[in-house]
């Protein structure tokens, strides 16, 4: 295995560190990109973007690196530090990136859209394009976004509770089939034992959460804190009082939803029903 390398400021944001990384093993392996593509598999391109720190890929390529390299873990070790570093979120999104790692519990109310963390890769690329996001931006921030699901992973992964408005359901993507997906992946995530999906649909009347995204972290120590998002800016509440009047907001519209497992068989329907084509 070879010599472990001394991590220096220029090389610590976790991102750079496994490009760099990347880059050295293969420098002193000695072989082109297209040399490692035809022994390890995939596009050299693929392995060219991670060198560059354009992608992070996923772990099937990262633990084929490490067994090709005979770095058995580090690569990964570092491919799951930068999946998950804050930095690589916009700023004002970053502490409550950090705070959600090290959340013990979770709830959440969606307007109309799936939370980031149920997201599927082709619902985040298509919602933070209409934000805006272009070219190795939206890359990075798609590779981010569905890299947080990895918060509710794993053996220690913590409760998610979440009610979603019906107009997450109904707004669907252009791509009919990737519709499809994201619908299957949100009836698949309600089947986990740590994830309690509540439908909230239409007719139930006006309620406090109307226009209001809300994530509430419950914490190590006990606090709990709230990111709020409205139409035009997000907003991370830790002072108590705020975050207690939104709970009990968040609790009378828990009361309007459907119950789990009629949540479930709401969004079974919505499959059968299959995905509309579109109109030529």
């Amino acid at each position: 295995m070879p010599p472990r390398r001394v991590i220096t400021g220029r090389s610590q944001e976790p991102r750079r560190r496994f490009a760099e990384e990347l880059r050295l093993l293969r420098t002193a392996r000695g072989v082109s990109l297209r040399e490692l593509a035809k022994v390890v598999g995939w596009d050299p391109s693929q392995f060219g973007k991670l060198e560059s720190g354009q992608t992070l890929g996923g772990p099937e390529v990262v633990q084929a690196l490490d067994t090709y390299y005979g770095t058995p873990g580090l690569l990964l070790a570092l491919w799951e530090l930068a999946v998950s570093d804050p930095t690589q979120f916009r700023e004002q999104y970053r502490r409550y990136m950090t705070l959600e790692a090290e959340a013990v519990s979770l709830w959440q109310y969606s307007v109309c859209r799936p939370p980031g963390l149920l997201q599927t890769a082709a619902y985040a690329r298509e919602a933070l394009a209409a934000g805006g996001l272009r070219g190795q931006e939206l890359d990075q921030q798609v590779e981010a976004r569905v890299g947080r699901r990895k918060v509710l992973e794993g053996v220690d992964a913590p409760p998610f509770r979440v009610i979603l408005s019906e107009t997450v359901l109904r707004n669907a993507l252009r791509d009919p089939r990737e519709w499809q997906e994201q619908l299957q992946n949100l009836g698949k995530d309600s089947e986990r034992q740590n994830i309690t999906l509540h439908v909230l649909p239409f007719g139930t009347g006006l309620h406090g959460l109307d226009s209001t995204d809300v994530m509430f972290l419950r914490l190590l120590d006990g606090r709990t804190v709230a990111y709020a998002e409205h139409d035009v800016r997000g907003e991370l509440l830790e002072e108590s009082s705020r975050v207690e009047r939104f709970q009990r907001t968040y609790d009378a519209v828990r009361d309007l939803a459907l119950s789990p497992a009629e949540s479930r068989k709401f969004i079974l329907r919505m499959l059968e029903e299959g995905p509309c084509e579109p109109s030529t």
